[in-house]
């Protein structure tokens, strides 16, 4: 089915693939819907519900019908539009949602059972009776839900993603986006140029049509050509953006490989972009919508816009004798471009009673197709309705239609804006303004000839420059087709036979008059009763004639009718692509710290806190873990030790009300604390019970930096924003992350601040470093902070600079510390040393406990309110019954206690009436020998000196021990104020 001379990819490479196990021919490069049509394959798939016979019918992104799995085993991907797959040589693709292939479908036979098949069946068969639900109806359900289906195996391709910053996001390479580009460009601004296709140009390569007195593709290639001479401008082909979001963020995702035979290792099957742009025009064009009428779903039915690209671009045809049916210029434009292409053109069928005659051809003016007939491989005849009533029967294979233009307004609603109704071209339009920095031009905004889109896009680009304080120089738009849009709105033609609105998931005209019937009036009801729209195009063909014919069954208008909602992303984007860089990972991303490759060389096993992978210890020779635990920790209490500590939660809190702030957000008082110090802090939620805990440290009158646990940091930010914003909006305070901008290492032992004296610029002397002091050092110039504080019961500090001297900091700290008789330390040794100090983790703070719990009720001030307050005074949040923090040692010496165990007291018997505690957390001790325990025991703090005994019924555990202080080690805190 190739037109000798025609399509500009003529002069391609002969290439060989297969489909559905048969060996064909296409042309390198060309969509696999094109070589498949040049074959003669009319069926490409088969739709959702039915399994009826689907061919090709656009030639973009918003192909509904023409799905295939591409490729075998583990690197198979299913749901492929045919439209946008490239032919290669060695491709492999298959029909799918068919047994065993698409011309020849088993399934098939669920067609014959349409008429109790209608919209909403299921909700109608599958109650009744209900114990089928389990066993019958959604086992069945499940097996035949899904089009294309995945491997089951690992996917090996590598995927990417990437960030990008410009100045000005042109989204599209239509007319509309080349122009905004080359304003842009020429202005000097940072541009980025990003369209779907293989190559920019958008639909003049698919048109016989001319610009500046030149053809269309060729006035295109000169554009190029400009803006790839422009080191400013970067033209990314391939690349559709999938989604609008905060602050002038839009999502992308290029495919980089999938087009290529044998792509390199390193190279990935796609990239997903994050590109922060000032400032964006909107050139998605528009989409050409269908008309519905009984067997518009036949292969061999195409839109009017798809039959030009494939003739022009690919020299494709889908049959040798054609009818043509619209309702506007476009489509007449069809039976031109087809005629002096030599295929025949039985008649234009032109819905509008004035339309002109198309030279050549045979018009039929006030006219419409009432059906097209023929076998299940595609159309044979079709029938028409004249403007007298008369009805005639014309033999054709090919079917082009034209219903009008849809302006491509999703990008728009991805922040919850809603297009508006343009009842000039009966279209919806993008509402101004619904995405801030954003500027339809074009197409997309209701603009549908050449010219007019070549100024729009110069327009629009001259209005972003002006944002940004740049001047455009003056250009002249070139000459270009300006023809006025004329059409007359048709939706649906009666008839007798099923009228398709939704291709792929079998939704017809009847099945929504049903829905308005059944009172699904409102368009997200009759959206979900039908499931119109919700097939892999999203509505792209469908929503709008769907909604006329809402519209027309409830007596509404259409903008009375409303839209359904449009959602990222535009097209579908892969998991991999998204969470590249996590391949076989969990669904939690990992997170690493500066010194994860230093303390990984040196053999460091990792343990997961929060989010991060933190070294569990550092083994010597055969060391296990306890041992390698005790002595480190014994390094600690002796010489000096170093630990990572950057995964901690910080935040930057600023501004005139920043202490108030601290104040309402902390359970006691910050706005009192000293410039140059730091204070313990407690935080409650609105409930009263604890919520975390951390130091702040204040470096001047308006501004403050407040750690978190590392478990918590994210649930503590959002809170504190929650709280700014929702309940003293009105304050002067901003909050920012800051955790990832430092590296901090706590430096720890009697010999930390010699350590810290050869390493800090000008030393350290003590004195002017009293403890929980904080300011600001330098180490070799670099500017970064000190913190005189400890979490190891010894004299300890916290060192922090920018990130990016993280991993080098770190190997200077740990040889230092070596040299001095000490070294790196682990999370088994830091658990160790906080035990015997009695402090808390998120072991002991779980969400379960009060300020009085843990011994720490007289933190909360007296003075001020707080959140967590007023809740942490109710009846029964304290007093002698409440689990109180306090500390285990075992009576028999050497015996290991565990954490999870409960409490009972001697004698009585362990089950569950009798628990009066659990233990938290467990530790070897060095400072005592054998193990230390934390827990919670019912009026803990009366029972000190108690035997009781510790029960792990999980494993299998009986330990007597004795109820001592939460604090057994240096209970003075003489060493640790040093």
């Amino acid at each position: 089915m190739r037109l000798a001379g025609k399509g500009r990819n003529r002069d391609a490479e002969e290439v060989r693939f297969r489909f559905d196990g048969r060996e064909l021919r296409g042309r390198a490069g060309e969509p696999l819907a094109a070589a498949l049509m040049a074959q003669g394959v009319r069926v490409m798939g088969r739709s959702f519900k039915y399994h009826r016979p689907r061919g090709v019918m656009t030639a973009g992104s918003e192909e509904p019908n023409a799905l295939v799995t591409v490729g075998r085993g583990a690197g198979r991907e299913p749901n492929v539009r045919a439209t946008v797959q490239e032919v290669h040589a060695g491709l492999e693709a298959f029909g799918q949602n068919a047994w065993p292939l698409v011309d020849f479908d088993v399934m098939a036979v669920n067609d014959l059972f349409a008429p109790v098949l209608g919209a909403g069946f299921y909700y109608k068969t599958f109650m009744w009776p209900r114990r089928f639900w389990e066993k019958v109806y959604e086992p069945a359900i499940r097996r035949a839900a899904g089009l294309g289906a995945l491997s089951g195996e690992h996917n090996p391709d590598p995927y990417e993603k990437a960030f990008a910053f410009c100045d000005l996001l042109v989204i599209g390479a239509g007319p509309a986006g080349l122009m905004a580009a080359l304003t842009a460009g020429r202005a000097g601004a940072e541009v980025i140029l990003a369209d779907e296709g293989v190559e920019p140009g958008g639909r003049l390569l698919s048109e016989d049509e001319t610009v500046a007195g030149q053809p269309a593709h060729v006035w295109v290639a000169t554009a190029l050509a400009e803006l790839a001479a422009m080191p400013n401008v970067r033209v990314m082909t391939r690349t559709t953006v999938t989604g609008a979001y905060d602050q002038g963020t839009y999502g992308a995702l290029e495919r980089v490989s999938g087009h290529l035979a044998s792509p390199a290792p390193e190279l990935p099957r796609e990239c997903f972009w994050r590109i922060s742009a000032k400032r964006a025009v909107l050139a998605a064009g528009a989409l050409e919508r269908p008309v519905a009428f009984a067997g518009n779903d036949r292969p061999g039915v195409m839109m009017a816009s798809a039959l030009r690209s494939y003739l022009h671009r690919w020299g494709v045809v889908p049959g040798r004798s054609a009818v043509v049916f619209g309702n506007n210029d476009d489509a007449q434009r069809t039976a031109r471009d087809l005629a002096a292409a030599g295929v025949h053109v039985a008649a234009m069928v032109d819905a509008r009673p004035d339309a002109p005659e198309v030279p050549g051809v045979p018009t039929h003016r006030g006219a419409v197709v009432t059906g097209a007939a023929g076998g299940r491989q595609g159309v044979e005849a079709v029938s028409l309705r004249l403007e007298d009533g008369r009805e005639e029967r014309l033999a054709a294979d090919t079917l082009a239609v034209s219903g009008g233009w849809n302006p491509t307004v999703h990008l728009t609603c991805h922040m919850n804006g809603r297009p508006v109704w343009n009842e000039e071209i009966a279209a919806f339009v993008p509402a101004e303004g619904a995405v801030p920095g954003l500027t339809p031009a074009g197409a997309c905004a209701g603009v549908f000839s050449t010219r007019g889109c070549l100024e729009a896009g110069a327009r629009a680009a001259r209005e972003a420059l002006a944002d940004l304080g740049r001047q455009a120089p003056a250009a002249e738009v070139p000459e270009a087709e300006d023809a006025p849009y004329r059409l007359r709105p048709l939706w649906a033609v009666e008839g007798k036979g099923r009228a398709w609105l939704d291709f792929q998931n079998d939704v017809t005209v009847k099945d929504v008059k049903l829905a308005a019937r059944e009172n699904y009036r409102s368009v997200e009801h009759m959206k979900r009763y039908t499931t119109q729209g919700m097939a892999p195009d999203q509505g792209k063909n469908s929503n709008v004639a769907a909604l006329a014919v809402l519209a027309d069954a409830t007596g509404r208008s259409i903008p009375e009718t409303g839209t359904t909602t449009f959602r990222p992303p535009y097209v579908p984007v892969s998991i991999a692509a998204m969470g590249a860089g996590a391949q076989g990972e969990g669904f939690a991303p990992v997170r690493h710290t500066t010194s994860h490759a230093a303390s990984r060389a040196r053999g460091a096993p990792m343990v997961e806190a929060g989010l991060w992978y933190r070294p569990s210890y550092f083994p010597q020779g055969d060391e296990d873990w306890e041992a390698a635990c005790r002595r480190e920790a014994r390094m600690v209490r002796a010489a000096v030790g170093v630990a990572d500590v950057s995964t901690l939660g910080k935040i930057d809190v600023q501004g005139a009300d920043a202490a108030r702030f601290l104040d309402f957000v902390y359970a006691n008082t910050f706005s009192t604390l000293k410039p140059g110090r730091v204070r313990y802090g407690l935080m409650l939620r609105e409930d009263g019970h604890v919520m975390d805990d951390g130091t702040t440290a204040r470096f001047g009158e308006d501004h403050f930096v407040t750690t978190t646990t590392t478990a918590a940091a994210g649930e503590v930010m959002a809170h504190l924003e929650w709280v700014r914003q929702g309940l003293c909006p009105a304050w002067d305070v901003r909050l920012i992350s800051v955790t990832e901008q430092w590296a901090q290492f706590a430096v720890a032992g009697p010999k930390s601040a010699e350590l810290l004296d050869g390493l800090i610029d000008g030393g350290l002397d003590k004195s002017a470093w009293p403890f929980m002091s904080c300011g600001p050092v330098t180490v070799q110039g670099i500017e970064g902070r000190l913190f005189r504080i400890s979490f190891s019961g010894e004299e300890g500090y916290e060192i922090a600079l920018p990130a990016r001297y993280g991993a080098a900091l770190f190997e200077e700290l740990a040889t230092r510390a070596e040299a001095l008789g000490g070294g790196p330390y682990g999370m088994e040794a830091l658990n160790a040393l906080r035990v015997e100090k009695g402090f808390i983790t998120h072991a002991e703070i779980h969400g379960r406990t009060t300020a009085f719990d843990i011994g720490m009720g007289r933190m909360v001030s007296a003075k001020t309110d707080c959140i967590g307050k007023a809740a942490a005074s109710r009846e029964g949040l304290s007093g002698p019954e409440r689990e109180q923090l306090v500390g285990f040692r075992p009576v028999e010496e050497g015996a290991a206690m565990s954490a999870g165990a409960h409490v009972f007291a001697e004698g009585a018997e362990a089950v569950r009436e009798n628990d009066q505690g659990y233990v938290t957390s467990v530790a070897p001790s060095v400072a005592f020998g054998g193990w230390l325990a934390l827990g919670f025991l019912r009026d803990g703090r009366a029972r000190h000196g108690e035997t009781v005994v510790l029960v792990d019924h999980l494993r299998g555990t009986r330990v007597r021990a004795t109820v001592q202080e939460p604090v057994q080690f240096d209970p003075e805190g003489g060493r640790l104020r040093g």
